[in-house]
C-alpha cells in the first residue's frame, strides 16, 4: 500500500468521522458525565474494529447481498438507538457532583458505545463501499490485511475526534448543569431522528 492511497483513504474517512451523528451524540453525553469519555470512545472504536474484521473476513459481503439479514440488523440497530435516545431525553446527563453509580460503570459505557457503533448497519455498509476501493489486488499485502490496515487508520482517526468531542463537551459544559442537560436532550433527540430515518427506510422498501 502506498502513502498516497493511505492519504486519500484518510481524507474520505475523516469527512465521514467529522459528520455529527450517533457517535458524536454518545461522546457528548459521556463528556457531560465527566469520567465516562474514555470507556464510551473505547466501546465505539470496538464497534468500528468489529465492522472492519467482518468486512475483512468476507462476511460483510454476504450481509450486504442478503436483504433479510440487513433489514434485521437495521431494525435492531434503529430500535437500540431509539431506546438510548428516549432514555437520554427522560434522564438527560448532567455533570456529576458525587459518587459514581454502580450501574454507571466503565463497562456499561463501553458496552453501550459498542452497540451504538456496532449495531449501526450504515457503518458496515460504508466499510463495504469504502474499504475495497482503496485495496490493490497486485499488492504484496493480502486484501484482508489491507482492509484491516485501512480500518485501523479509520479507528485511530475516530479515537482522536471522538475523544476531542467528549472532552470538549466535558470542559465546556462541566460547570453549566442546565446547558449540559439541554445538550444531552439534543443528543438524545438526534439519536431518535437517526433511528426514525433508519426505520423509515425499511418501511419504504
Amino acid at each position: 500500500m502506498t502513502l498516497s492511497v493511505l492519504a486519500a483513504f484518510w481524507a474520505v474517512s475523516f469527512l465521514f468521522i467529522i459528520t455529527p451523528g450517533a457517535d458524536w451524540a454518545y461522546a457528548i453525553s459521556a463528556g457531560i458525565r465527566g469520567q465516562r469519555v474514555t470507556p464510551a470512545v473505547a466501546g465505539m472504536l470496538s464497534g468500528h474494529v468489529l465492522a472492519t474484521l467482518i468486512v475483512a473476513a468476507g462476511v460483510g459481503g454476504l450481509v450486504s447481498r442478503n436483504p433479510m439479514i440487513l433489514s434485521v440488523l437495521t431494525i435492531a440497530g434503529a430500535l437500540y438507538l431509539l431506546w438510548l435516545g428516549v432514555s437520554m431525553l427522560r434522564r438527560p446527563s448532567a455533570p456529576e457532583s458525587g459518587q459514581v453509580l454502580v450501574n454507571d460503570s466503565w463497562g456499561r459505557w463501553a458496552w453501550k458505545g459498542l452497540c451504538v457503533s456496532g449495531m449501526n448497519p450504515k457503518v458496515l455498509l460504508l466499510f463495504l463501499a469504502l474499504l475495497p476501493q482503496f485495496t490493490n489486488p497486485s499488492s504484496t499485502w493480502p486484501i484482508p490485511a489491507q482492509i484491516v490496515a485501512l480500518g485501523a487508520l479509520h479507528a485511530l482517526s475516530c479515537g482522536v475526534v471522538y475523544l476531542m468531542v467528549g472532552f470538549g463537551a466535558k470542559a465546556v459544559l462541566r460547570t453549566r448543569p442546565s446547558a449540559a442537560k439541554n445538550v444531552s436532550r439534543v443528543s438524545g433527540a438526534a439519536m431518535i431522528v437517526i433511528a426514525g430515518v433508519l426505520l423509515a427506510e425499511q418501511m419504504l422498501r
